[in-house]
């Protein structure tokens, strides 16, 4: 039986989708469920957001790929955006996921990484494979990358809430022992 669930966590911006997925990540580490992919991590100075880093789960190599002081023709919501960066690091991520683990992370599917060609190739391919995936993305998003994925029957969308917070991995986690025990 083919082992393709495909989990959604959606939720607004700061709600902690990354933090999140790295319990899961711990989670299933417990369960010696190997994990790959992409994370995604706010860099903070003074108390507020002024860029994005990309790191590479299995490596842990990173790399900014969006800043308010970065000089960039690719901009998104004020931040000038080096799509090479997330390409290198986090594509490449996603790429070496599918080959060799049990579980694709890609952490976020978001405005400023759907403007990379090579990345919304790169997760359309793994979505079609026969692994297990978990995909974090804003709740009001609607690009046509997470429009997609949303229209697929093989994914679960999980919202997180301040509610579900505590709970949210427990189910992931289940979920995905679940179909590895199928």
């Amino acid at each position: 039986m083919p082992k393709s669930l495909k989990i959604g966590i959606s939720g607004p911006l700061g709600i902690g989708k990354s933090e999140t997925l790295k319990t899961i990540i711990d989670m299933l580490g417990d369960e010696d469920i190997s994990v790959g992919g992409m994370l995604t991590d706010v860099i903070m100075e003074n108390n507020r957001p002024v860029g994005y880093q990309v790191m590479d789960w299995g490596t842990k190599e990173k790399s900014v790929f969006a800043h308010i002081d970065m000089d960039s023709s690719t901009e998104v919501e004020g931040y000038g955006v080096n799509l090479d960066a997330l390409n290198e690091v986090g594509v490449k991520a996603i790429e070496k996921a599918v080959e060799e683990k049990d579980v694709i992370l890609v952490d976020e599917a978001g405005k400023i990484q759907v403007n990379s060609d090579k990345f919304n190739q790169v997760v359309k391919a793994a979505m079609d494979m026969d692994k297990i995936m978990i995909i974090t993305f804003h709740k009001k998003s609607r690009s046509p990358l997470l429009q997609d994925i949303r229209r697929r029957d093989d994914v679960r969308i999980l919202e997180l809430t301040d509610v579900n917070k505590d709970l949210l991995p427990y189910k992931v986690v289940d979920l995905i022992t679940d179909e590895l025990n199928k």
